[in-house]
């Protein structure tokens, strides 16, 4: 992982859940194997106002946090299926606005499925909120389950950042030993069940 911001060998992970209505942002801390928590919440905007008001305010929001934090990477929950088109649109469109906020802001950016997230986290593709929630919290060593879902949910897509980059930085040894080489992440990270092109 990356500890181009940071202390030392201290790196920030900012993991983000968007959403148009309510995103949610979680920010944890690696140094060497420990996983801290350092702050996670949510962005609201109001279904009355316009949506490009609505994603005004959301990449304010982003900008405000990444100047804040500093980042060393941001993690995005990735858009894998949608049945309602109107949510999947408003969903890309918040998305679309992280990537922007985390692109100037300098951060390198990595997306997930729910699928991986939940792999990661809970070592099971079906969990619920509320084990997601509870693994999030006892991993982080926190008292109570992080509240809301949408703030649980994007430290679950930061805790999946860090253990998918630990895999990662693995595999390109064990590759680069058998005289291979991996572009990228995702290259050796996959969700069970899923082609590689």
């Amino acid at each position: 992982m990356s500890s181009t911001r940071g202390d030392g060998d201290r790196s920030l992970v900012l993991g983000l859940d968007p959403g148009t209505a309510t995103l949610g942002y979680g920010l944890v801390a690696v140094e060497g194997e420990r996983v801290t928590y350092v702050a996670c919440g949510v962005i609201k905007t109001s279904s009355g106002d316009p949506i490009e008001l609505r994603l005004r305010r959301l990449y304010s929001e982003l900008k405000d946090l990444m100047e804040r934090y500093r980042p060393s990477e941001v993690a995005v929950e990735r858009l894998f299926f949608a049945r309602n088109a109107r949510t999947a649109i408003a969903v890309g469109q918040a998305r679309g606005v992280a990537l922007l906020a985390a692109a100037q802001a300098g951060a390198p950016v990595s997306e997930y499925t729910p699928l991986q997230i939940k792999q990661a986290v809970t070592s099971y593709g079906r969990a619920d909120k509320v084990q997601i929630q509870e693994m999030v919290r006892v991993l982080l060593g926190l008292q109570e389950r992080p509240e809301p879902d949408d703030a649980a949910d994007a430290l679950a897509v930061a805790i999946c950042h860090v253990h998918c980059s630990r895999f990662a930085s693995l595999a390109r040894k064990v590759m680069a030993a058998a005289g291979r080489r991996p572009t990228a992440v995702s290259d050796v990270v996959k969700p069970r069940g899923s082609k590689r092109p």
